[in-house]
């Protein structure tokens, strides 16, 4: 499974690492990623996730039945 929030659709960056010498390398900025289980009440089911930190944020204020309806809308959640 790619690295990949279900909520936010955050994926890693590509970048450059830069020494004194201004030598520039290529280097990937990885998404902070967590693996969670919440619980639907509408259902009364669990879901498991691959949510960011920010993903957690968002969960946390718009709650988790609009969070997933965002995510599905936007083919993040199968």
């Amino acid at each position: 499974m790619s690295r990949i929030c279900q909520i936010t659709g955050k994926k890693r960056m590509v970048g450059n690492n830069v020494s004194h010498a201004n030598n520039k390398n290529k280097r990937t900025f990885e998404v902070n990623l967590f693996k969670k289980r919440f619980f639907m009440p509408e259902t009364g089911e669990w879901i498991t996730l691959n949510v960011s930190s920010h993903g957690l944020k968002t969960i946390n204020k718009i709650g988790i039945e609009e969070a997933v309806k965002r995510g599905r809308k936007n083919g993040l959640i199968d």
